[in-house]
């Protein structure tokens, strides 16, 4: 008994495959078209976008109050301090300090590596550019960056650091008295958020490194 082979399919005299047929989405309703178009993806109005942005979710009330109270106890500490001692404690870059280490306790610029190494790098810069340049604004402007830049080198980002070189170039102050105090008050700022984030429940532990 003989077999015989399959067949090929008829193909059209320019001996190419027709393609394939398309396909739709098909609705199971008799009453409705019978290609169903796809719904376009939902859009956020111009409005909305603009007010609420890219910025990310609020914080919760209870995280918003430790924040608070977290940072201005710290910073409470360092004015007691510098009025007992008649020194200027309480500086804006250890009040920006505060903020980042209370309120982002999380990220890389508010470590104790960063804070700590920080403020020491950005008073060396300012001490070497008060000896080299003098106080001036323009002293103070290019000393600030140098700081920037040798923190990213260091691998401790401290944005408040580049103020301290800032305070230094522009006020002048003893180096003999204002860097103990600064490595001190930074010091402190450290260990009071160390003992903050212990303190409230599920908190994030402080610090995420400490070198």
């Amino acid at each position: 008994m003989l077999r015989t082979a399959p067949t090929a399919p008829d193909l059209p005299p320019t001996g190419r495959v027709p393609p394939a047929p398309e396909t739709f989405v098909l609705s199971a309703d008799p009453t409705l078209p019978t290609e169903t178009p796809r719904p376009a993806p939902a859009r956020t109005p111009l409005r909305n976008r603009i007010v609420t942005g890219g910025a990310p979710a609020r914080p919760a009330l209870t995280g918003a109050l430790y924040s608070f109270t977290a940072a201005t106890t710290g910073l409470l500490v360092l004015a007691a301090i510098g009025a007992v001692i008649h020194e200027p404690v309480l500086i804006s870059p250890l009040a920006a300090s505060a903020a980042l280490v209370h309120s982002a306790p999380t990220l890389p610029l508010a470590q104790p590596r960063s804070v700590l190494a920080g403020h020491l790098i950005g008073a060396a810069v300012g001490y070497t550019a008060l000896a080299l340049a003098g106080s001036s604004p323009w002293a103070a402007a290019i000393a600030a960056g140098v700081t920037l830049a040798l923190l990213m080198v260091a691998r401790a980002p401290h944005s408040p650091a580049c103020a301290t070189t800032v305070v230094i170039v522009l006020q002048t102050p003893e180096a003999g008295r204002f860097v103990p105090l600064l490595t001190g008050a930074a010091t402190l700022l450290i260990l009071a958020e160390y003992a903050a984030s212990r303190l409230r429940p599920r908190a994030p532990r402080y610090p995420a490194y400490w070198w």
